[in-house]
């Protein structure tokens, strides 16, 4: 579980976050939505410790990581998991390497016992046949799933999503989506997901958190997320068409 407490962030006197607070639950989606500009990314980056709050802490099952040294924070990040939003593999490298490469700089292990844990973890997502190809030989989707391959083989208790469907077509994404929800479920991992995709929030967001201009507007589940009254949310919910139709059915249904 990590716990967000009254986070506050500025830049040059602008408040970017205004007292933030929130708790990601484990065994969870966590899903954190918004506009562009809503202070989202800056807030993930405050969570993992790219960035120092001006004030409030974050708790890592207790732990503050804006009180970590050095050596402390860099323990944390042993326990963190990272699925950036261009997968960022590394071209030079065949998939089986880049999902070795996590091992390669922090296990201990032999490299027979690196290397089995690398298949595992492709074989988890389904990529064992392109263990020796290289990222440019692979789709859009067998990418990210090499690249969440990589995110689990340090067996993380916090895995950290950045767009994690961007560039993909539906169908993918809906792949890719139910794919961190199994892992998330499987392996009992804090999962914390930035997103602007409303099919994931629709489909697997346990947990939502909306900010707007940099304030934490509304949080529940994709279950309450439509029948909320918050204007500023569904303004940005129903900003679509098709959303916006399943509101007005949502309504019809209460009325009836």
């Amino acid at each position: 579980m990590i716990e967000v407490k009254h986070i506050t962030k500025s830049f040059e006197g602008r408040t970017v976050l205004h007292d933030i607070s929130t708790v990601f639950e484990t065994g969870k989606t966590n899903l954190i939505i918004g506009r562009s500009g809503s202070g989202k990314t800056v807030l993930i980056k405050n969570i993992i410790g790219l960035m120092k709050p001006d004030s409030g802490e974050i708790l890592y099952d207790g732990r503050d990581l804006t009180s970590m040294g050095k050596n402390e924070l860099n323990q944390l990040r042993k326990e963190m998991g990272m699925l950036f939003q261009g997968s960022a593999l590394f071209d030079s490298m065949t998939v089986l390497e880049n999902v070795m490469f996590p091992l390669n700089m922090f296990s201990k292990d032999s490299y027979k016992e690196r290397e089995k844990r690398a298949m595992f973890c492709l074989e988890r997502v389904n990529l064992s046949d392109a263990e020796h190809l290289y990222p440019s030989e692979i789709s859009g989707g067998m990418m990210k799933r090499a690249a969440i391959a990589r995110a689990i083989a340090l067996n993380p208790k916090y895995l950290f999503c950045d767009e994690p469907n961007s560039g993909l077509d539906p169908k993918t994404s809906l792949l890719i989506d139910d794919l961190i929800h199994d892992i998330t479920s499987e392996y009992k991992m804090t999962t914390v997901i930035n997103t602007h995709d409303m099919n994931s929030v629709m489909n697997i967001g346990e947990n939502i958190i909306f900010i707007k201009e940099g304030v934490k507007e509304w949080q529940g589940t994709k279950d309450e997320v439509i029948t909320s009254n918050n204007k500023a949310l569904n303004d940005f919910i129903f900003a679509s068409d098709l959303f916006r139709k399943v509101k007005e059915v949502e309504v019809q249904q209460e009325e009836g």
